[in-house]
């Protein structure tokens, strides 16, 4: 290793995880390059251009989870950072009779007094919960064996605000729904069938689960914790925004960013990193490397499972990391019309989610490698607050289309455009007349996904996110704490520990915990 590469930091993926690691290390004073194998960084949290004149985010499509705390510390607004304006959620009706969902107030004609009351109770009594989780998001995850004393002053804050911060009666309340379902926990607090789909959507998009699922309080617990730092909203110009604005940081604390560059593999040498090999052949050397990829990539492709201990190697390859939802993409020469809604409420966050019951029939399909008939559907209309993403009076349309299976029978292609028709028949029993207005469209399977933005299984979340695979078991036991069983390689992306999300979180941890180990010093 040359001098010159003895303090030379090399990040693997330039999402926006690498890149906040990288702008926290830069401003820390090391040398930081990001290598990102596609022509842009930023990773999900994208704008990409699927039709000429059209434009949509990507993959996440919703900002509700970015830091504040890293937005003050990298200082993202100064960067050109506009979350743009908060929006609500509503449940689509067929009949007209909506439902909407803010942060603590639902409303609707076929909302009943009482359930009005209840959602605003219990949004206030699980929000307090997911505060409860705070100690475990912004550190590193405590170890339940040797234990330095930064995972006992953790455990200690957490232990504090289960039982002072909560409460006796609402601690008891948080230990027993904490590892349950959300189906029950629903059916004990709501009457109304389609508010209680609204609410358990949130916790079953983006994973292989049902309502009925064991961990899905804790998933509604994890989607929950983003409202405690700001409303959900849709940035102009896409999520893309955000990754500019992150990279515009990150160069300003003096982090080079190539892209086109993609790792082939990690150098490794008597267990430890000491650079990369880029599919060019070019070779780079540095003192740490750190991966923004998820942990099979990370582990099984680029450091290779005779790097490893075979148990280690095992436990990477059967984490869970299929991923179950597609996104499609519509172009549109003119807006849709939903009996019922204007087009400010248009521009919301729309879900079809009639009922609990419709939602887990939906996720039976995907236990059988089948896409679901009436899929769970999560919607925007980001042009009508933004008409730059369109040409002038069209529109486009972001659809999160659950459950789609990774692993499906008969494969992709065969069904590609079968189930892009399932959802845009979906969509049309509410808004009449939305397939004539269809201009372009584009199905992202979770195979696309996988292949396009270079995650396994096409998972959002780089792995499920149930109990046995978060905290001080994300990804696995002993790769937890962002450094992994060879020296000088650490984790850094959603495979990580708080896991997915637009959080940038898994970022900060990551670097803290490197400056704090002194690596590569």
């Amino acid at each position: 290793m040359t001098s010159a590469a003895s303090k030379q930091v090399i990040i693997v993926g330039g999402g926006h995880n690498g890149l906040v690691c990288a702008t926290y290390l830069a401003l820390a004073g090391r040398k930081v390059q990001i290598l990102e194998a596609r022509d842009e960084v930023g990773g999900g949290a994208s704008t990409t251009s699927f039709a000429e004149g059209y434009k949509v985010s990507g993959l996440a499509h919703i900002l509700y989870s970015l830091s504040p705390k890293i937005c003050t510390d990298l200082k993202l607004e100064t960067a050109g950072l506009q979350r743009g304006a908060a929006i609500d959620t509503i449940a689509l009706d067929r009949d007209g009779q909506h439902l909407t969902l803010g942060v603590d107030e639902a409303s609707g004609a076929g909302l009943s007094q009482q359930d009005r009351v209840a959602y605003t109770a219990f949004k206030q009594e699980f929000r307090n919960y997911a505060r409860t989780l705070e100690p475990l998001m912004m550190n590193k995850p405590p170890r339940l064996k040797d234990m330095d004393r930064t995972d006992l002053l953790t455990l200690g804050k957490l232990g504090w605000k289960l039982r002072f911060g909560l409460g006796t009666r609402s601690m008891r309340e948080f230990l027993r729904v904490g590892g349950i379902n959300i189906y029950d926990v629903l059916n004990e607090v709501f009457d109304n069938a389609q508010l209680k789909a609204a609410i358990a959507a949130d916790a079953v998009i983006g994973h292989h689960m049902g309502p009925r699922t064991p961990s899905t309080v804790l998933t509604y617990l994890n989607r929950l914790r983003w409202e405690i730092h700001g409303q959900q909203s849709l940035p102009p110009g896409g999520m893309g925004q955000i990754a500019n604005a992150l990279s515009k940081a990150a160069k300003s604390a003096g982090v080079t960013i190539r892209t086109g560059a993609k790792v082939q593999k990690i150098l490794i040498d008597a267990g430890k990193a000491y650079g990369v090999q880029l599919h060019s052949g070019e070779r780079l050397d540095a003192a740490i490397v750190i991966s923004n990829a998820d942990a099979k990539i990370t582990f099984l492709e680029l450091v290779g499972a005779l790097e490893l201990d075979a148990m280690f190697a095992q436990r990477i390859h059967t984490t869970r990391s299929r991923g179950n939802v597609a996104k499609l993409h519509v172009a549109l020469d003119s807006l849709p019309q939903v009996s019922g809604l204007s087009t400010q409420q248009l521009g919301q966050r729309l879900l079809i989610a009639p009922d609990m019951r419709y939602l887990e029939h939906a996720f039976n399909h995907a236990k059988y490698g089948e896409y679901s008939e009436h899929p769970l559907l999560e919607i925007t209309v980001p042009s009508i607050a933004d008409p730059t993403l369109a040409p002038d009076g069209h529109h486009v349309m972001s659809i999160s289309a659950c459950f789609a299976p990774y692993s499906l029978k008969q494969g992709w292609e065969r069904q590609r455009e079968s189930f892009s028709d399932k959802i845009i028949a979906v969509v049309e029993r509410y808004a009449p007349g939305f397939s004539t207005q269809i201009v372009a469209r584009e199905l992202l399977t979770p195979v696309d996904i996988e292949a396009q933005y270079n995650i396994t299984g096409g998972h959002w979340h780089h792995g499920e996110m149930t109990i046995d695979q978060s905290f001080m078991m994300r990804p696995i036991h002993g790769a937890a704490q962002y450094d992994t069983p060879i020296a000088g390689l650490f984790l850094c992306g959603a495979a990580a520990h708080p896991g997915g999300g637009v959080t940038g979180i898994p970022g900060h941890n990551a670097a803290q915990r490197i400056l704090a180990m002194g690596a590569g010093l």
